[in-house]
């Protein structure tokens, strides 16, 4: 999602670029745990203040990791931020303490720490990169709990918005909204996202329909709903009615006016003339139409299909496609049926 491995890197590689380099050879451990005893009687004498302390702490810090003695390395550099709550660069001492937990799989304990830093210190930059941008996308990838995460997600959005992939976030942002029951939010967020320039465009990984589902719920909040059926029986009556009363008007009223589609099975909905305007009038006259006294067998508690016959020579077959509105935005819409689309041909 936000590629946390390579920032996750970045943390620890960073000890060398800014350290004095002191370990020559890390073959004998010995020689290195001599040399960080040496380090940390250094550290007792300066200015915890100072930039040269900076250089040794992490020093210690990398010999530690060195020899994958994490316990120490965690046991150290929390020690010294309780010994020194002033030291400038505790949010950096911290984020390491952070990463290493995470590392370790001990994400609830990592996401303490990250959390920590944002809420307690300000930012470091540290080679060109913002902590608090690393611990937010750390935070939002191991937080269980949608309220905080779309806290991380306004914090990023807000803070960074040319440091970071903002039409993602929007997405994301809006997604948790609906996990909370926050549909205001969500379908504010989701205009947001459809307003982003690449909005149609975007690649989201584990989100395969990003812009249909944003459009899809815009349009169908902003249209009068006028449409639906209290009940898959109420709409399966009326449109076998109308099909056999050979009334287009009606068939036309009936069907969805928002994201109606008519396209074939191989076709996506998404396609550009799979949504075009559609009218049973062009197909109903002169043609004899049939349909099938009972739902297809596919049909289930949110979707359902209705086999006819006799509409055009060429495809002589179509599916019409009913489904359950989802939209708990209204109560008094969501869970009606509607008939949303056709499928030309037999079924696949």
């Amino acid at each position: 999602m936000f590629q946390t491995n390579k920032l996750s890197h970045f943390v620890f590689s960073v000890y060398i670029a800014f350290s004095v380099i002191f370990l020559t050879s890390c073959a004998e451990q010995p020689e290195t745990t001599l040399r960080r005893e040496k380090l940390l009687k250094i550290l007792e004498t300066e200015n915890t203040k100072d930039e040269s302390s900076f250089s040794i702490i992490k020093q210690i810090a990398e010999s530690y990791k060195l020899e994958n003695n994490d316990d120490e390395l965690i046991l150290f550099l929390t020690d010294f931020v309780e010994k020194n709550p002033s030291n400038p660069y505790n949010a950096y001492w911290l984020l390491l303490i952070a990463d290493t937990y995470m590392q370790n799989n001990a994400d609830s304990i990592a996401e303490y720490y990250f959390d920590r830093i944002i809420q307690n210190y300000d930012d470091l930059t540290i080679q060109g990169k913002s902590i608090h941008i690393y611990c937010l996308q750390n935070l939002i990838q191991i937080s269980k709990n949608s309220d905080s995460r779309i806290l991380y997600f306004n914090q990023l959005i807000s803070r960074f918005p040319d440091q970071t992939n903002i039409t993602e976030l929007y997405m994301r942002l809006a997604l948790e909204y609906e996990k909370v029951g926050e549909w205001e939010q969500a379908l504010k967020t989701y205009s947001l996202f459809l307003e982003r320039p690449d909005a149609s465009t975007i690649q989201i990984a584990g989100i395969s329909d990003a812009y249909s589902r944003a459009r899809k719920l815009i349009d169908f909040n902003n249209s009068p709903k006028d449409w639906t059926f209290e009940s898959l029986e109420a709409l399966e009556s009326a449109i076998k009615n109308a099909i056999a009363r050979y009334s287009y008007t009606q068939l036309d009223k009936y069907r969805s006016k928002v994201n109606f589609f008519a396209m074939s099975w191989k076709q996506e909905e998404l396609d550009t003339n799979s949504q075009e305007k559609f009218s049973m009038h062009d197909y109903m006259r002169g043609n004899k139409i049939r349909f099938s006294q009972e739902l297809d067998e596919s049909s289930n508690s949110t979707e359902a299909y209705l086999r006819t016959t006799g509409w055009s020579l060429y495809i002589n077959v179509w599916y019409l496609y009913f489904r359950k509105v989802n939209f708990p935005l209204d109560p008094e819409i969501h869970g009606q049926w509607e008939w949303a689309g056709i499928y030309f041909g037999e079924k696949l």
